[in-house]
């Protein structure tokens, strides 16, 4: 049986967030069909990440190559107005030509359509959630590393590395059709915080 690594990630690591987002994208199935880019999704919920704050992004790897990962920021308000002045412009600048004629469903819709989405500086700041659960993350397995307890081992990894940083709680979103998701949140300690449209938004204390 290969060993299974679990290890801080690396820019070269990158390639990978990109199809496991990807692969994973559809309530934890593959979103593959759900695209005409099959990299805008991990534009937003991915890569980001490796480039705000990587000492909190960590890959499950088998023989050298990442099955799956876990990734946060410390800070929420931060991260967002990060990705307001640094990451979302030339993402902007890129996509202002995207063929939506060539769009595929309604997902890949709305995420293009997160680009445009302005960071609020006083709204942010107003959030009950960032005073009570300032870090968020997101945790993507592929199917040969499910049922292994790798996802127990990725949080609480990050767990510890958020302790380190003196941060009090995390959320996250689920979408409330991932059923299987919202008992490993429920059994990793965290409670229904809001519900959305889209899903649930679920926080722990660290």
């Amino acid at each position: 049986m290969s060993a299974i690594i679990i290890r801080g990630a690396e820019f070269s690591d990158l390639p990978y967030f990109y199809e496991i987002c990807l692969k994973t994208g559809d309530a934890g199935n593959d979103a593959s069909g759900l695209f005409y880019d099959p990299y805008i999704i991990g534009q937003y919920y991915a890569a980001p990440y490796l480039f705000f704050e990587r000492d909190l992004c960590f890959v499950a790897e088998i023989d050298g190559v990442p099955q799956g990962y876990v990734i946060g920021a410390s800070d929420t308000f931060a991260f967002n107005k990060w990705l307001e002045s640094e990451w979302l412009p030339p993402l902007r600048r890129r996509y202002q030509n995207y063929p939506h004629e060539k769009i595929k469903t309604d997902v890949e819709k709305n995420i293009a359509t997160l680009f445009y989405k302005k960071f609020d500086p006083a709204g942010e700041a107003a959030r009950p959630l960032y005073k009570t659960h300032p870090a968020h993350l997101h945790i993507d397995l592929l199917p040969s590393l499910q049922g292994k307890g790798q996802g127990r081992t990725l949080m609480e990894t990050l767990f510890a590395a958020l302790a380190k940083k003196s941060v009090c709680g995390v959320h996250l979103g689920v979408s409330r059709t991932n059923a299987g998701a919202i008992a490993f949140y429920r059994k990793m300690g965290f409670a229904s915080l809001k519900e959305e449209v889209w899903g649930l938004v679920m926080g722990a204390y660290i």
